[in-house]
């Protein structure tokens, strides 16, 4: 199984994503600042996966932390919190990992810092195997909205490496369509500007031996009008309560000529992607990154140095545009102001 990220005696063992295609290169971060640097330079990324991180990136730097009376543990604690919450601000898997940890420091408090210390190693190790346990369910639940015979479509990496490893979120429900017997052909979007298509998910799915044709992002509306599509599958970084949902730039245009062709539109999240508290998608922060990301491709320029450029990370789907959102705890249809709310109460798949 593809492991994206490991907690060590020794640190956090984190897969360089910024290495792939050329080379699988494993750094194991000592520190809890050096987790945090991994998430915000997209050493690691996904949500599920930033969420992973974020748990073991804290439960590290509490358990090596010099503190050694409760006052000061704690307040070394929330420097560590602060550190995490600034790396990424779009994925909502980070702040539910931030405060499931806060919540695990509250109630082992009482015990002293040794108690508080254990519980949280516990806590990240927690996340992680429920995190590959979750994948696996969402995989289950949403091969059943794959055709015997389909060519799918899927849009920056929502796999293995999105996610702690297994079957990831999105590439998960192909996985299983896959092992169900389907015929599945994946067409990949390169995923301008950082290429997650082309560098990750092309080379995750030809390493599981999963046919898949790799074009850029400009290409959809013509595969749709010929009818090479018969769905979507993508992931999320944050779904609002009505639906709304966050996913890598251009995920957006794709909902629309999915809609404009009568193509199934699929997202595929861990519950913990879905934030109740936001009414709609209009309140989701979009993360605006390094415009170097645009005007540059691995370290080259590609464009004059004194053009400007922007760089939204992330886009907003509008819930009228999902056919359905697939979750750990079962499928959400519209209108998702009731189905995800629904969920929220369906007990959740717990690790093995």
């Amino acid at each position: 199984m593809l492991k994206t990220i490991e907690w060590t005696d020794q640190g956090v063992v984190i897969l360089d994503q910024l290495q792939l295609p050329a080379r699988e290169v494993y750094h194991t971060c000592t520190r809890y600042e050096e987790v945090a640097d991994a998430i915000r330079r997209m050493v690691i990324r996904g949500a599920p996966a930033i969420g992973v991180a974020a748990a073991m990136g804290i439960a590290l730097g509490v358990r090596d932390s010099a503190a050694r009376d409760l006052p000061a543990l704690e307040q070394e604690f929330n420097r560590i919190l602060e550190v995490m919450a600034k790396t990424r601000p779009t994925a909502v898997n980070l702040f539910w990992a931030i405060e499931r940890m806060r919540q695990v420091f509250r109630r082992t408090a009482a015990g002293g810092v040794d108690a508080v210390r254990r519980a949280l190693v516990e806590e990240a190790r927690r996340v992680y195997a429920e995190d590959l346990a979750q994948c696996a369910a969402i995989a289950q639940h949403g091969a059943v909205l794959i055709p015997a015979c389909a060519q799918v479509l899927t849009h920056c990496n929502a796999g293995a490496l999105a996610a702690a490893g297994g079957y990831g979120t999105a590439l998960g429900v192909i996985r299983s369509a896959v092992e169900q017997g389907k015929q599945v052909q994946v067409l990949a979007t390169e995923t301008r500007p950082y290429l997650q298509g082309a560098r990750l998910t092309a080379w995750e799915l030809h390493h599981d031996r999963i046919p898949t044709t790799l074009i850029t992002d400009n290409m959809v509306g013509h595969f749709m009008k010929t009818g090479k599509i018969d769905c979507v599958v993508v992931g999320a970084d944050r779904i609002a309560a009505n639906g709304d949902t966050a996913n890598k730039i251009g995920t957006y245009t794709i909902a629309v000529l999915a809609r404009e062709h009568g193509v199934p539109f699929y997202v595929a999240a861990p519950f913990s992607s879905i934030d109740l508290s936001l009414p709609s998608g209009e309140q989701i922060p979009i993360e605006e990154r390094s415009p170097d990301e645009v005007t540059q491709i691995g370290g080259v320029r590609i464009a004059p140095a004194d053009v400007p450029a922007r760089h939204p990370a992330f886009d907003i789907t509008p819930a009228r545009l999902i056919s359905a959102i697939i979750t750990e705890r079962g499928i959400a249809r519209p209108p998702y102001e009731h189905s995800l709310k629904a969920l929220a109460e369906t007990p959740v798949p717990t690790a093995s």
